[in-house]
């Protein structure tokens, strides 16, 4: 058995309009549940079983969306603000009604893998202290690392304020100059975390992207300020040890 929704309710969040304006598509026999014209908005259906046909096209009930977005700088992390454009407002009118939120949050000047979803359970879940959540970042910092570095992040850096991040895993790539490209991990979600990691290692960060959550990676063939829905198989990536 799934899960019994209001009829009116169901067409209004998938979508198709408000709620009167549903009542008026009921009215006026523009709705059928399998096969059988149905008038009232209150009659409740199941909305894993039942087919909902709206002016004879199929009404599919989603719940929950997931939506990954690869995040262009230049627009916070957020479902509504006075002075920035959010990614929310990247998001286009078909997906409006989910009531859409981002999973934590990536500087104004980050780019990269963002999850955005109206499940705040999950949300919850993948944001919570105690799950140890990996993140990984690629960014380009201004100084020399060195393994002394990988040495101290592994150990665990202190920031400004005194608080002692958990040990994370840094990786070297290519230095040009005075610049240094890295891949970093953390598990946890401090303000600023990465960017005051380095800073505490006298280094600055110049460029940061978020290429991975958990086990799920940003997908190179989005482009900036892009999204799709996730699959069922970066889902279970990005919840692995999540859930359980």
């Amino acid at each position: 058995m799934g899960e019994k929704i209001r009829l009116d309710k169901l067409l209004s969040n998938m979508g198709k309009g408000s709620r009167s304006e549903m009542k008026d598509a009921l009215r006026f026999g523009q709705v059928k549940v399998n096969g059988t014209v149905v008038r009232s908005g209150k009659d409740k259906i199941d909305a894993e079983k039942d087919l909902v046909t709206y002016r004879g096209e199929p009404v599919i009930y989603k719940k929950f969306l997931y939506l990954i977005m690869n995040k262009p700088q230049g627009v916070i992390s957020a479902t509504e603000d006075n002075h920035h454009k959010t990614v929310i407002d990247l998001i286009g009118e078909e997906y409006k009604h989910y009531e859409l939120f981002p999973v934590g949050r990536l500087d104004i000047d980050t780019e990269g893998l963002l999850i955005i979803t109206n499940d705040g359970e999950l949300t919850h879940n993948l944001l919570a202290p105690k799950k140890h959540v990996p993140k990984t970042y690629f960014a380009k910092v201004e100084g020399r690392v060195t393994d002394k570095d990988i040495a101290a992040f592994s150990k665990g850096i202190t920031l400004d304020d005194g608080y002692l991040c958990k040990p994370a895993e840094l990786e070297i790539g290519i230095q040009t100059g005075n610049t240094t490209e890295v891949v970093l991990t953390i598990h946890e979600g401090k303000f600023h975390q990465v960017k005051r990691m380095f800073e505490s290692a006298g280094k600055r960060v110049v460029y940061l992207k978020r290429i991975k959550m958990n086990a799920l990676e940003l997908d190179p063939s989005i482009a900036l300020g892009q999204y799709r829905e996730l699959t069922e198989e970066e889902f279970d990536l990005l919840t692995e040890g999540v859930l359980e």
